[in-house]
């Protein structure tokens, strides 16, 4: 599982790495830098533009909301989607063939249970400091009687690798930088990017401890993504 990540970068940055061809989208204040990113709010993320196949920066609600729910709520958490399942789950089929996008983060966290009743998080990262990316996929809802539409989003997880195995059973599904063009265009059902949902290489990620402070979504300061012993 994935329920929290962290953005350090803000929109100029996320434009340059991901070289996205509009900038001038959405108010500033979604681009601003998190570094507590929790589910249902609205963050940065990149996909193709339907007319012209540019890379293109949008800003979504995270918790996928399926294109054919009839009053625009999931029936449970679609924070993230199994890797496993994405090809035929009713709730992500359809968006794993077509709505697939890339979701801008500098840090994740996870929590490894200690015992019963302590928990420890952990800020999981690059190594060489990089801004990267989540497979994720993207959906449209519309009321039918209002018009009002919302975009959402699902971080798809995968197996845990060496490094992530002892803080919990899952992990995001990260994807290097020249897999970018292949994960996010259009391909025929028969040739979908399936092979990319694995885990990321433990010897090029991090993990560190951070303060319990994390776990309350309220806080959203750098400190919250410093080394404790």
């Amino acid at each position: 599982m994935c329920g929290r990540y962290g953005r350090r970068a803000d929109k100029q940055r996320i434009a340059e790495w991901f070289q996205t061809h509009n900038t001038d989208v959405f108010n500033e204040s979604y681009f601003a830098p998190s570094y507590n990113v929790a589910p249902q709010s609205m963050q940065p993320v990149v996909r193709l533009d339907a007319e012209t196949g540019e890379r293109e920066l949008t800003v979504m609600r995270w918790g996928l909301v399926p294109f054919w729910s009839k009053d625009g709520k999931a029936s449970y958490s679609t924070i993230n989607a199994r890797a496993e399942t994405v090809p035929t789950s009713a709730t992500y089929r359809e968006a794993f063939k077509r709505r697939r996008c890339l979701v801008p983060v500098d840090l994740f966290y996870e929590w490894q249970k200690i015992d019963a009743k302590t928990k420890q998080p952990y800020a999981i990262a690059l190594k060489n400091g990089d801004l990267f990316a989540f497979a994720g996929l993207w959906e449209t809802w519309k009321d039918k009687v209002t018009g009002e539409t919302k975009e959402t989003y699902t971080v798809i997880t995968t197996d845990p690798n060496e490094l992530m195995e002892p803080l919990h059973n899952r992990m995001p599904v990260i994807l290097a930088p020249n897999d970018y063009e292949r994960w996010m265009a259009p391909a025929d059902p028969a040739q979908l990017p399936v092979d990319l949902l694995r885990p990321y290489p433990a010897e090029e990620m991090m993990a560190w401890r951070v303060s319990a402070a994390v776990g309350n979504v309220r806080n959203n300061e750098p400190s919250l993504t410093e080394r404790i012993e």
